[in-house]
């Protein structure tokens, strides 16, 4: 890569990339290759190009796709960049060969920050290019690499869940994906994968986690994504205290390992109660940072002690977080005479005003499971076809469980100071969940729609 090239002056290397720049003295040339790691100064000098170089030297322009060869060598002191990794040597090209020629791109690629995001994406190959995309995406790598690496040191097994799967109405709305073969039904792309982890759990897996995609149909409001990505973990053999711990320990080795310029405001993390924290802050996402100019400070905080339920505004009740939390030890006994005071052996994760993750120790017995669910007003038989599965699976030694999902996408873009998650996904969707660059959502072939045994209804 073209990073490797300040180790091999005198050498004649195979430079493969961009056209990033190009710059002509007379019968000189200058250009900058560029490909993912970085870019290089290359000289052009007509008599010591081949043939299909001198050809190829008069057609070059940005962002053509070339490979050069040439010999790597030192820079004069007067002609150091010392801005640039590579800024001590230049390569002086024997042959350049064009392997696809470039229109001009729609916008610059040096600096996008000012360019109109409707048009990067929908020419999100072209800013993926960008010095600014590169820099995010290495982060989110890195990131993702470290939690993997963290996790397996840890004893945890990287194991993957359904995509197809049952839906659970309790939650967010999901996406419907009708089944060709079981004419009628549908499958729901998971909001999570929280009933495979648990199942996992009472498979005696013990420790699980996956880099998991995860969809929710919701309303586009705010810095939001219709598919993301978290980091889904969960343990066996373990209470809030344990799961905390481990999470805290993890994000502070991980800011050290992948983003050691950064350095966070308190260890250990503070720990606010929900009450405490609506009643000192007014929200249960407080900002902690003790300079919020400065971009390298990062500020954790853990929310507890969370209502169990909350006012569906219909005159019942709801679960605050999911069905699935255990109930506060303490609050047990508040679940038949007044819920609404229980609170959730529930967390959240928040860093400077965001929420990064929630997590909850769960329920892991039937009897306990189904209360919870008659008190959200589910009927018996909706119980049973909705969750059936989970209650007869905790009838067979399940034992006790809890966990947490960290958002890789919220994490990325706090590390990177972007404004939003768009800018460290590789290929998002616009605010009303729309993708510029394949034209999704778009209209299908009235064969397939019979083949899935779907009518479109026409709105009169």
């Amino acid at each position: 890569m073209i990073r490797d090239t300040i180790a091999k002056v005198g050498e004649e290397v195979k430079l493969r990339g961009w056209v990033h720049v190009r710059r002509d003295m007379g019968k000189l040339a200058f250009i900058d290759i560029r490909d993912r790691s970085g870019v290089a100064q290359v000289v052009l000098v007509p008599g010591e190009l081949s043939e299909r170089g001198k050809v190829a030297m008069k057609d070059l322009r940005p962002e053509f796709c070339i490979a050069i060869s040439g010999i790597v060598q030192k820079r004069g002191e007067k002609q150091v960049n010392p801005n640039s990794p590579t800024g001590t040597v230049e390569v002086l090209a024997r042959d350049i060969e064009i392997l696809n020629a470039a229109k001009t791109p729609p916008f610059g690629l040096d600096d996008t920050s000012n360019i109109n995001e409707e048009l990067r994406l929908k020419y999100r190959y072209l800013d993926l290019r960008s010095v600014r995309m590169v820099k995010n995406l290495v982060l989110r790598d890195n990131v993702i690499r470290f939690f993997r690496e963290f996790l397996h040191n840890e004893g945890f097994l990287e194991i993957e869940t359904p995509i197809l799967t049952k839906g659970t109405p309790e939650g967010s709305r999901e996406y419907l994906v009708p089944s060709r073969l079981h004419a009628g039904k549908f499958y729901v792309l998971p909001q999570s994968p929280q009933q495979f982890k648990q199942l996992a759990m009472v498979g005696g897996l013990e420790r699980y986690f996956q880099i998991a995609r995860c969809f929710r149909d919701e309303d586009q409001r705010g810095d939001r994504q219709p598919e993301f990505t978290q980091l889904d973990l969960e343990m066996s053999f373990v209470d809030q205290e344990d799961v905390l711990a481990l999470n805290e320990r993890m994000f502070i080795e991980m800011v050290k390992a992948v983003a050691p310029e950064k350095h966070i405001t308190e260890t250990p993390f503070p720990r606010i109660a929900y009450a405490d924290a609506i009643k000192k802050y007014g929200n249960d996402k407080p900002d902690l940072r003790k300079d919020k100019n400065d971009p390298n400070e990062l500020a954790f905080c853990w929310i507890v002690d969370f209502p169990m339920f909350e006012d569906d505004g219909n005159g019942g009740i709801q679960a605050a977080h999911h069905p699935f939390c255990m109930p506060n030890p303490e609050d047990v006994k508040l679940l038949d005479g007044d819920p609404m005071k229980v609170r959730a052996s529930s967390y959240d994760l928040v860093l400077n005003g965001y929420e990064l993750s929630s997590g909850s120790i769960r329920i892991h017995k039937r009897e306990l499971q189904n209360k919870i669910f008659q008190l959200l007003g589910l009927p018996d038989d909706v119980i049973q076809a909705r969750f059936g599965h989970m209650l007869e699976a905790f009838e067979f030694g399940a034992p006790p469980h809890g966990g947490m999902a960290p958002g890789i996408d919220r994490i990325v873009m706090i590390l990177a100071n972007e404004p939003n998650i768009r800018e460290v996904i590789p290929f998002p969707k616009t605010g009303d969940a729309s993708d510029l660059l394949m034209g999704a959502p778009s209209e299908i072939e009235e064969e397939r729609l019979e083949e899935a045994h779907i009518q479109i209804r026409k709105n009169s």
